[in-house]
């Protein structure tokens, strides 16, 4: 079959084994986004762009990936969307991701690594203070359904809230001594509590509506809360 072509193999074989050793070999993840449309890593080419979970930096070279637009706070605090949320854990994982990516760990890296870790870490402390405080979390998690309320909005509040407010501001306005802001601070407080509770139960029961009407209660009272703090402080 192969006669008089007994040269024509050897040829054919050293270039297909050169070939074939000339490739570099795909490695298991590599193997799995080889011909997909992934995001690559920005410094070698890699499939290194924004990955889910901690993969802030690309597998094969280790430099940190640009931020994944598509992430929200929930998921890059590794925290379930909902409205309950530890603090503890999530006080752990923000300290987690400050270690990761906080500028002060990227003197000597690239500028465009700079960059990247400056864009983390903001997005990183937005997260944080977002989800930390149970007003910001629940117009967040509104927001992620769809829902917002406009600054400004009273929200069609009824008059007996609103009388409410007004009383409260009243009492704020003549106190004049350290003793009486301590008392509208903790009326103020206790309300705070009582309608968290309340926004809770809204969004276990997927009311977002009634969610939306007591985070408009909340965000009145927290008003009330930051003008304590402004006259409590001394001139």
């Amino acid at each position: 079959m192969w006669g008089g072509r007994s040269g024509a193999l050897p040829r054919v074989w050293g270039l297909w084994l050169t070939g074939v050793l000339g490739r570099r070999p795909l490695s298991g993840n590599a193997a799995s986004l080889a011909g997909s449309n992934s995001p690559q890593c920005w410094n070698c080419g890699g499939p290194g762009g924004p990955i889910r979970g901690d993969g802030f930096f690309c597998p094969q070279c280790r430099a940190l990936q640009p931020p994944d637009p598509t992430r929200d706070h929930f998921s890059l605090m590794d925290c379930n969307r909902s409205f309950k949320v530890d603090t503890a854990k999530l006080q752990h994982r923000y300290q987690q991701l400050q270690r990761l990516v906080h500028p002060d760990f990227f003197g000597q890296r690239s500028q465009t690594e700079k960059d990247f870790s400056e864009k983390h870490s903001t997005l990183v402390n937005d997260a944080y203070k977002t989800l930390l405080a149970p007003l910001s979390r629940g117009l967040y998690l509104l927001k992620l359904h769809g829902v917002e309320i406009p600054e400004g909005t009273d929200y069609e509040m009824d008059r007996q809230f609103l009388m409410e407010i007004m009383d409260i501001n009243e009492k704020l306005a003549e106190a004049q001594s350290e003793a009486a802001m301590k008392e509208i601070e903790y009326i103020v407080r206790a309300k705070q509590e009582e309608l968290t509770d309340c926004v809770s139960r809204a969004f276990e029961q997927d009311d977002f509506e009634k969610a939306k009407e007591i985070l408009t209660k909340m965000r009145y009272f927290s008003n009330v809360e930051e003008k304590i703090k402004l006259k409590m402080i001394p001139l």
